[in-house]
């Protein structure tokens, strides 16, 4: 797939099902010239310029009409893959696109591969890798505020503050060989940067840690709705859902398994969980539903913890063994008047008023994404990203020991060139197929 391509390919670029528009994608040499033998008006494809849009109807070898579109023409390097393109905007039907790609592989294009339009875009140089994993990820956005960071990516933010870091390096790094390719030319040692060092490697620290920012926004986070048996959990699940998704019940143990939906909360999507009631019960299957519970407990980001502010907290009531980070104790029912005032710590909800749940939804955003994080836009989401700037950073450290520990200039060169290759394994510049076949194969056919 990173070879130079010499044939011409073609994928629907849209979602498959019945739409009123669906639009054909095509890349390759003879992008142009295959799609105008279908054209009832060849001459207007060919003759077209680039970033032009032809009207005409596409039709089988036989005569018959094959779909009316419009065709948008881009001439080789002017175009999203730096090859001549055309895309076909016909109509949306299921067996109308496969008999119009049917047409074009017939007339000798193939089927694209997962991922190859933006591969080819990235072989031409029109794109660098961190741009062309933020295509995948601008699409596959489930928020408003995971599809801003994601075009964040797109517009280069990741590859500036990584290419600068890297200059820096590189910079060093021409020092540095000087000093060991002409050992015997009297220039004087020339004294390694430390603070320049110490400024690469917290640009690249600081990146790394927007990685679990970054991944929140992307993978979304699970929060449980936990507690005794008619702590109010399925009705606050309802109130998240804002429909009767749980039933409600005064019978306790209603719940017996767990039900699940996604939402957003505060920019984060979110699989919410209505959990089983815990109590002590020698019923089976309230047992396993209970048993469930706990696991999703110890493994969930965040613990929405009901406590029936009618009755109080009974002995043992809290949870100790969850991290208070993943916990947010709640005081249920706070509109009815038997309700006592809710403990410190707790946050008074009504599941019939409604009164405290913007308060709960603010108090759950804080805890998934603090206010300092939220205002940091440029974030990785790439677990790859991840693991090449912790070897950067991780061989900057060894410079930094080993010029406190005066190693010679050629040991303290392997580190920086080390560094250096790992934020060039980010960007792209150093790669392997292996790499590129891995990142490109989590693309939908379109991209």
């Amino acid at each position: 797939m990173i070879s130079a391509a010499s044939d011409t390919i073609a994928a629907q670029a849209t979602a498959f099902g019945t739409a009123a528009l669906a639009v054909i994608r095509t890349s390759g040499p003879e992008a142009i010239d295959i799609t105008s033998r279908l054209a009832a008006h060849p001459e207007r494809v060919l003759s077209a310029s680039g970033y032009s849009m032809v009207h005409t109807y596409l039709v089988e070898p036989d005569g018959s009409t094959l779909d009316e579109v419009v065709l948008a023409v881009y001439r080789a390097p002017q175009s999203y893959t730096g090859e001549d393109m055309v895309e076909v905007f016909c109509h949306g039907s299921v067996p109308g696109v496969q008999r119009l790609l049917a047409a074009l592989y017939g007339a000798g294009m193939r089927p694209a591969d997962p991922g190859e339009f933006t591969m080819r875009a990235f072989v031409a140089g029109k794109l660098d890798l961190t741009r062309a994993e933020a295509v995948h990820e601008v699409v596959t956005s489930q928020t408003g505020a995971a599809h801003a960071r994601a075009l964040d990516r797109l517009e280069g933010s990741v590859y500036r503050r990584i290419s600068a870091a890297k200059d820096r390096l590189v910079a060093i790094m021409a020092n540095l060989a000087v000093q060991i390719d002409y050992p015997e030319e009297d220039t004087g040692e020339v004294p390694i940067p430390i603070e320049t060092i110490v400024e690469a490697r917290n640009d690249v620290d600081a990146l790394v840690a927007t990685y679990r920012v970054g991944r929140l926004y992307d993978q979304g986070a699970t929060i449980a709705l936990a507690g005794r048996t008619n702590a109010g959990k399925s009705s606050l699940y309802n109130v998240f859902l804002k429909q009767e998704r749980a039933i409600v019940s005064p019978e306790p143990g209603t719940t017996r398994d767990y039900i699940e939906s996604t939402l957003e909360l505060e920019g984060v999507p979110v699989r919410l969980v209505d959990t089983a009631g815990l109590r002590d019960t020698r019923e089976a299957i309230e047992s396993e539903g209970i048993e469930r519970t706990r696991r999703l407990i110890r493994h969930a980001d965040l613990v929405l913890y009901l406590v029936d502010g009618r009755g109080g907290l009974d002995p043992g009531e809290d949870l100790p063994d969850i991290d208070p980070q993943r916990l947010i104790r709640v005081w249920t029912k706070s509109d009815d008047p038997r309700c006592a005032p809710p403990p410190e710590g707790y946050l008074a909800v009504s599941s019939v008023t409604a009164q405290g749940f913007a308060e709960l939804v603010t108090a759950i955003g804080e805890r998934l994404v603090p206010e300092a994080d939220r205002a940091v836009t440029t974030v990785i989401d790439s677990l790859r990203q991840k693991q090449l700037l912790e070897r950067a950073s991780s061989a900057l450290g060894e410079v930094l020991t080993g010029v406190d520990r005066g190693v010679p200039v050629d040991a303290i060169s392997l580190d920086v060139q080390d560094a250096i290759h790992a934020l060039g394994e980010i960007t792209g510049e150093v790669t392997s197929a292996d790499i590129l076949d891995a990142v490109f194969g989590t693309f939908c056919l379109g991209k």
